[in-house]
């Protein structure tokens, strides 16, 4: 009696170059890594050559005695935290510091308060919404330097036309631009007005992620427009709005063109802010003040970082 051998399974012959298989990959690998760092390399040179440097020259500045000649030369002494202690110190500092809170406090709630209200009204999808949203869009496109000279020109004391409507209606002209009391109110204005088109744009699209159907089922259970408004669209619109309002508040911080334009910071300091101080103090006389004016420039770019900071946490405890 024969025992039937039985055969071993073989195995199928090797790929020819397998025995390069990891180098292989070490290539591969080593290929892909290369044209992501060509990828990346012109945005870091960007941020590397727009940002950084900056960055660091503004803090060199704010930590030397620099004078024109010295900064041509480039041998200021070293002074440490001398210039932040004389900008601390200065009268200048108190007002400017509360003006500056006061136009983003003020300027960030009406911009998205109004643009908020219009996005909804825009969201209806009326025959006529597209083009009035259009219209809407034309402070965001206007040149700033276009927009201020119109405020300027609406709020003139003797030829505006804003005193000219006062006139009709029987009330007293106001220096919107010369007086103490009104300076800071009439730059407020026109920077809610410049803003305006930004939050309508943001906030519009997202009410667009928004499904309808959510709005179907509030109306057959009873939910009144009121009530859809809060319970749906507000809540839904968090996100967005959280970032509306931190690139409005970012941007509303070191808004200059605008104020510097209308007021110059005037009359007297009724309308100064830490971005037209530092303006005042590096470019603004004579003999600049490179060091203070880097000084609060530094001061402007924390006070932004920590509002930075904020909406990271609140946004991570949002998403948790």
């Amino acid at each position: 009696m024969t025992l039937a051998r039985v055969e071993r399974p073989r195995r199928p012959p090797a790929a020819s170059g397998a025995s390069a298989t990891p180098a292989h990959r070490r290539r591969h690998t080593r290929g892909s890594r290369l044209t992501a760092l060509a990828f990346v390399a012109p945005l870091v040179a960007y941020l590397a050559a727009f940002y950084l440097y900056p960055l660091y020259r503004n803090l060199d500045l704010s930590l030397r005695d620099y004078t024109v000649r010295s900064f041509v030369a480039g041998d200021a002494p070293f002074t440490g935290w001398e210039n932040f202690q004389h900008v601390l110190d200065d009268p200048t500092f108190g007002p400017a510091l509360r003006h500056t809170m006061v136009f983003t406090f003020v300027s960030i709630v009406f911009q998205y308060a109004i643009g908020l209200a219009l996005a909804v009204f825009f969201n209806r999808h009326f025959r006529l919404a597209p083009t009035l949203r259009a219209l809407f869009l034309i402070p965001w496109l206007l040149p700033l330097i276009v927009s201020a000279s119109t405020w300027s020109w609406m709020f003139n004391s003797e030829s505006g036309v804003v005193n000219y409507f006062l006139h009709l209606v029987g009330m007293d002209p106001v220096g919107w631009l010369t007086s103490p009391d009104w300076a800071l109110t009439s730059v407020i204005v026109a920077n809610i007005w410049i803003g305006i088109p930004f939050n309508l744009v943001i906030l519009y699209s997202g009410l667009q992620n928004i499904p309808a159907e959510l709005y179907e089922a509030a109306a057959l259970d009873g939910a009144g427009v009121w009530q859809q408004f809060r319970r749906i669209t507000f809540p839904l619109l968090r996100p967005v709005s959280a970032i509306t309002l931190l690139l409005g508040l970012v941007y509303t911080l070191k808004v200059f063109d605008l104020i510097w334009i209308m007021t110059k910071g005037g009359p007297g300091d009724a309308s100064s802010t830490l971005a037209t101080w530092s303006y005042q103090l590096g470019f603004g006389t004579l003999l600049p003040k490179f060091g203070p004016g880097a000084a609060v420039g530094n001061i402007l770019i924390l006070i932004a970082l920590v509002f930075g900071l904020l909406y990271i946490r609140v946004q991570r405890r949002q998403e948790a």
